[in-house]
């Protein structure tokens, strides 16, 4: 399975991201868990020791240059747009509680103008993790869904959009099942978090009554960015629901 995960900043993207990569691989699969939000802290919450110290593909510039041709940051010029990646994953990544993390850095948004090696690059990798790997691969993002083109889309079993129960949040979700769209993204889906009460799932259902809701996380100040035995405990509900839903997506387009 492979899992893209999103939404506006800070609603518990990367909460949601650590808390499914330990929920499959405490049932024994093979989990890469990729940070590609410029704010990274998915090796932190995980619990990985020394997070700050995992280096960013980004900034492997000889290894860039080895794999494209070209020296990151070159302007012009002609580089393999397809370089070879297949040992990325297994070489660069590190690894905690049977769980590899690769850390992407920051890509230059693709409405920038940016053609560059570095791009190529992490594109590459993203593409040979999601059609290439028995992995269960699971990519926490930004707000937006820049680092997925449409060689890569096509590989994301599911796209989901965390929200909290505020208009702002709401919106971005809108704007995130937009640009999904835009990239023939099927399956874009929604998990509420930071939910206090009854209320706040009526206006997150209220809300967003026609996205695929797979259920809610629930608020707890002294939790934030932690992953405990209850969290893991909604999460795995979440996961289950994201299972059913996929029997049930392949069953009826096998039919």
């Amino acid at each position: 399975m492979k899992l893209a995960i999103t939404g506006k900043g800070g609603v518990g993207k990367t909460t949601l991201a650590a808390g499914l990569a330990l929920s499959f691989a405490q049932e024994g699969m093979k989990v890469i868990a990729i940070d590609a939000d410029p704010d990274s802290n998915l090796a932190a919450t995980l619990g990985f020791p020394e997070p700050e110290k995992i280096v960013p593909l980004v900034e492997m510039k000889e290894l860039i240059e080895e794999r494209t041709g070209v020296a990151p940051g070159t302007v012009g010029g002609y580089f393999k747009l397809n370089p070879r990646v297949d040992d990325i994953p297994d070489k660069f990544s590190r690894e905690h509680r049977g769980i590899k993390v690769l850390l992407m850095g920051r890509v230059k948004k693709g409405g920038s103008g940016c053609f560059c090696p570095e791009n190529a690059f992490l594109k590459a990798i993203l593409s040979h993790l999601f059609f290439n790997r028995d992995d269960v691969v699971i990519l926490d993002m930004e707000a937006g869904i820049e680092h997925l083109g449409r060689g890569t889309a096509e590989g994301v079993d599911g796209l989901i959009v965390v929200v909290e129960p505020t208009m702002r949040s709401i919106d971005t979700a809108f704007r995130i099942r937009s640009l999904a769209n835009d990239l023939k993204i099927e399956r874009v889906l929604l998990v509420g978090n930071k939910v206090r009460g009854r209320e706040d799932i009526d206006f997150i259902r209220k809300n967003v009554s026609d996205f695929e809701i797979l259920g809610f996380i629930w608020y707890n100040k002294g939790l934030i960015d932690k992953i405990t035995t209850s969290l893991i405990g909604e999460i795995r509900e979440i996961k289950k629901n994201l299972l059913d839903k996929e029997r049930l997506q392949k069953g009826l387009t096998s039919s």
